[in-house]
């Protein structure tokens, strides 16, 4: 009777291990602590944890778990429960996602959330639930341009100098427009620009801060009410995974992932409105980008970055026109 007892323990000790285990959700992203990705990911794992479900979200971050370009598909297999990534990264499995880094197809970040909103993410989560993956929480990030000894607003800005753009489809614009281009990480644009390397670059309004670029430009072109950079970085988690969860769990992490959305959004703009402040107290000319130098550019990326996206992809003519129907 003892044995028969110790065996019914032993047994039902092991049943509540595994369903701790299958409580917890691993959650994975490349960046630091301090980064606003990382906040996205801690209020939708504290708001679960609060929530008192039996589910926690133990997260991941500065490449801990997984390579930042190799994230996306053990999501998709299920050997990773969540991510926060740049979905572009993953534009080799599904070429659609290549549109949403994609120049000049949003224009400011609220129409990037009514672009989160539309039939053209519909199609694109399409893409994605082939894949066995759904997005929790939407979220663009917005750049600009600096340039070492002139402003960048407009393609005819960039012809003849050196520059450096964050993207494949950027680089086939700012080409078309005459430049030439030099491939590096964002790390690397402060030596590149110090030395002579660089005459102007592309990335994101974050990293033009963090990495102290206004130390080497005397111009500014931010993300402002129009803007030519944004890159799509949602949160996404495995749908079968989602699917195994309980009602309850299913509600708070909705719940919580809607509270994420509106801080990512709001934090968003705050990183533009930060990087002019800090490149205005360092002296550097701050040049908005207007809305006939907008088009300028969208009118180059119809005869470069699109007609080549279209031309690499069947089903490409089908999104872009999703996208640019987007108001």
């Amino acid at each position: 009777m003892k044995i028969k007892t110790l065996l019914t323990a032993a047994v039902s000790a092991m049943f509540a291990c595994s369903l701790a285990n299958a409580a917890e959700l691993r959650l994975s992203h490349q960046w630091s602590t301090k980064d606003v990705r990382h906040k996205v990911a801690e209020i939708v794992a504290n708001h679960v944890k609060n929530a008192n479900v039996g589910l926690e979200i133990k997260i991941f971050p500065s490449k801990s778990l997984f390579k930042p370009k190799e994230q996306y598909k053990p999501l998709s297999r299920g050997q990773l429960d969540m991510v926060v990534l740049p979905l572009s990264y993953a534009g080799g499995q599904q070429p659609s996602y290549n549109l949403t880094l994609m120049p000049g197809l949003v224009k400011n970040h609220d129409h990037a959330a009514r672009l989160n909103y539309s039939p053209f993410m519909d199609a694109v989560q399409e893409k994605m639930a082939e894949d066995d993956v759904m997005v929790l929480v939407h979220g663009y990030l917005a750049g600009g341009f600096v340039g070492k000894e002139k402003c960048v607003s407009h393609p005819d800005d960039v012809k003849g100098l050196q520059m450096r753009a964050a993207g494949k489809s950027f680089n086939q614009l700012l080409a078309g427009a005459g430049a030439s281009i030099a491939s590096m990480a964002s790390s690397e644009i402060y030596n590149a620009m110090q030395t002579g390397v660089l005459d102007g670059a592309n990335t994101s309004s974050s990293s033009f801060v963090s990495y102290r670029i206004y130390e080497q430009v005397k111009c500014y072109t931010p993300a402002g009410a129009q803007a030519l950079w944004f890159m799509y970085q949602p949160l996404l988690m495995n749908k079968s995974t989602f699917d195994g969860l309980t009602a309850d769990q299913k509600k708070a992490l909705r719940a919580g992932s809607k509270k994420a959305e509106e801080y990512y959004l709001a934090e968003a703009k705050k990183q533009d409105a930060n990087s002019v402040k800090v490149y205005k107290e360092a002296g550097v000319q701050i040049k908005e980008m207007s809305s006939s130098e907008f088009k300028a550019w969208q009118d180059l990326a119809k005869k470069t970055s699109y007609k080549q996206f279209v031309a690499d992809y069947p089903e490409g003519q089908r999104f872009l026109d999703l996208a640019l129907a987007v108001d």
